[in-house]
C-alpha cells in the first residue's frame, strides 16, 4: 500500500478502511470533505505534532500603531511570549553593550576562567531586567487574528520598531504532506466517516431489502461515535504536553 501523503489518498484509505469499494459507503463527497476538515482541525488543537513553534517578526507601522494591535498571520493558534521591543537599528555587538564588555574583561581565556561567575552575573541582569523593565502583557485571540498589547502606543513604540513573538503555529498538510498519513489522523478520519454513514443510514433504521437484509445505521453511528470517543480520550491522555499559550 502507497503511503498517505494528500487529502485524496486519506480520503480513499478511510472509504477503503470502511469496506468500500466491496461494501458501498453511503456518504455524500460534500460530507466527506466536512469530515476531514472536522478532524484535521481537531489535531491541529489537540495532537502535539500538529502545531510548531515559531518565531513572528512584525515591523510596526503607522497603521499598527492607529489601531493599536499587531495583525497575525493565519494558522496561528497561540501566543506564547512577546519579546522586548527593539529599534530598527539596535545592536548588541558596540564595545560599550554590557555583555559585550563582560565577555572581554571576564571571559577571555576559558581554560583558567569559570564561566560560573559570567553565568551568574547574566542571571542577575536578566532579574534586574525583568524587574525594571519587565516584559509586554498582551492579548490575543486566534479568531480575530489580533495581537493586543498594553502599552502606551503613542509613546512607547514608533514606526520602524521591530515585535518579535514566540508562536505556535497550524501544521499546513499541503506543505508538511506526510500529516495526512499520521496514524491517528486516520484512524480519526474513519470514525468520523463511519459516524457520518450510520447517521445517513439511521433515517432508513429497520426498512427491510430485497433478500431479507435489515438496515442497522444506529449500530455504525454507535461503533463510529464509540471510535471517536476513544481515540479522542486517547489523544487527551497521550499527548505530550505543550507550552501554555494564549490564543
Amino acid at each position: 500500500m502507497a503511503a498517505v501523503i494528500s487529502r485524496e489518498g486519506l480520503k480513499e484509505y478511510c472509504l477503503r478502511e470502511l469496506g468500500a469499494p466491496v461494501l458501498e459507503i453511503n456518504v455524500d463527497e460534500d460530507q466527506l470533505e466536512d469530515r476531514i476538515d472536522e478532524a484535521v482541525e481537531y489535531f491541529r488543537i489537540y495532537h502535539h505534532e500538529g502545531t510548531e513553534k515559531i518565531y513572528l517578526k512584525h515591523q510596526v507601522t503607522q497603521t499598527d500603531i492607529t489601531n493599536q494591535y499587531v495583525p497575525i498571520p493565519d494558522l496561528v493558534y497561540g501566543v506564547t511570549r512577546v519579546l522586548p521591543i527593539v529599534a530598527a537599528t539596535s545592536s548588541s555587538n558596540s564595545i560599550f553593550d554590557l555583555q559585550y564588555q563582560l565577555r572581554l574583561n571576564d571571559l577571555y581565556d576559558l581554560t583558567s576562567t569559570s564561566v560560573i561567575y559570567y553565568e551568574s552575573v547574566m542571571n542577575h541582569l536578566a532579574l534586574l531586567d525583568l524587574v525594571l523593565n519587565g516584559h509586554p502583557l498582551y492579548r490575543f485571540n486566534r479568531l480575530q487574528g489580533r495581537l493586543h498589547l498594553d502599552i502606551n502606543w503613542r509613546e512607547d513604540i514608533t514606526v520602524g520598531q521591530f515585535i518579535l513573538v514566540e508562536a505556535y503555529r497550524a501544521l499546513d498538510p499541503t506543505t508538511f504532506t506526510r500529516m495526512w498519513g499520521e496514524p491517528w489522523l486516520k484512524h480519526y478520519t474513519t470514525a468520523l466517516f463511519k459516524k457520518q454513514w450510520g447517521t445517513n443510514l439511521k433515517k432508513f433504521q429497520g426498512l427491510q431489502l430485497p433478500g431479507g437484509v435489515t438496515i442497522d445505521g444506529d449500530s455504525i453511528y454507535k461503533e463510529g461515535r464509540e471510535e471517536q470517543a476513544e481515540l479522542e480520550q486517547d489523544l487527551l491522555n497521550k499527548s505530550a504536553p505543550l507550552d501554555f499559550f494564549m490564543g
